[in-house]
């Protein structure tokens, strides 16, 4: 155990714009085996509990999202001392029923990226994680609930499709992916999660839809998403994610009930 360890219990990673989520607070620079983490790590409290809050991209977005240090971020987060990951997101619509301002607590991922570092077990170990439920199940029940209270437009379940980036979808791409019944689409959704389950920490994805994606089939008024445009709609939302995040982390139960936990040690192969 170092000394940075057992600092917070609760980790946020931010997306855009989301870079001042905690006042107040006390950073710290943690070094890990996979490189550092994209940034230093803002340690503070909500309503009592310890919450450490790290910029996905970089404070200054320096980071696009195929260059994140996945692995740093989330073993950053888990030396110190973090079991449950809050992760807000920008996301795109391929849905007409979801629409730019609405909250989707996905339940489900898609894969779509190439060579990003998304396992801790490179081997001679070889651990197969299950992800058939990726998301923690107790963590999502919290957040639905919240959002109802704060009368927020959301969707309690979706799939989650993540591309690699840092490009856009082609319009073929987008009406695949909406043709497949697949929800939201994101560039940094994987493999964070994965990696979260591969140390035994819960994960809970909160996409804030920006836009729809490449526009809608039959409006042309709705045109293909914009850089600006994500920044734009993200910024108008930030004081409901914040508030969302904030009654999020009150409510989460002291103790974890839920088997988010347990998959590593089911992974685990028998040591001879």
């Amino acid at each position: 155990m170092t000394e940075i360890e057992r600092k917070a219990e609760i980790g946020v990673i931010g997306g855009t714009g989301f870079y001042e989520f905690l006042s107040d607070v006390r950073e710290i620079k943690v070094d890990t085996p996979y490189g550092a983490p994209s940034d230093l790590i803002a340690l503070g409290e909500i309503h009592g509990r310890k919450v450490a809050f790290l910029p996905r991209h970089g404070r200054n977005h320096q980071y696009p999202p195929h260059m994140v240090n996945y692995r740093a971020n989330l073993w950053a987060l888990h030396q110190v001392g973090c079991t449950r990951i809050i992760a807000p997101c920008a996301a795109g619509s391929l849905q007409p029923d979801i629409a730019p301002g609405d909250f989707v607590f996905c339940d489900q991922f898609v894969d779509r990226t190439t060579g990003r570092k998304d396992t801790f077990y490179d081997g001679p170990r070889a651990v197969h994680i299950s992800t058939a439920d990726p998301y923690c199940p107790e963590m999502r029940a919290v957040a639905i609930a919240k959002a109802k209270k704060l009368g927020l437009r959301h969707h309690e379940t979706g799939t989650i499709v993540v591309i690699q980036g840092p490009r856009f979808s082609t319009r073929a791409e987008s009406r695949w992916f909406s043709g497949m019944g697949w929800h939201v689409i994101n560039m940094t959704g994987y493999p964070e999660v994965v990696l979260a389950r591969e140390l035994g920490m819960c994960y809970l994805n909160i996409s804030l839809i920006t836009d729809y994606d490449v526009g809608l089939e039959g409006r042309p008024d709705i045109r293909p998403v914009s850089h600006e445009e994500v920044v734009r709609v993200f910024s108008e939302n930030n004081q409901k994610l914040r508030e969302l995040i904030s009654e999020i982390i009150r409510d989460l139960p002291e103790q974890r009930g839920c088997s988010c936990q347990k998959e590593l040690l089911l992974a685990m192969p028998p040591e001879k």
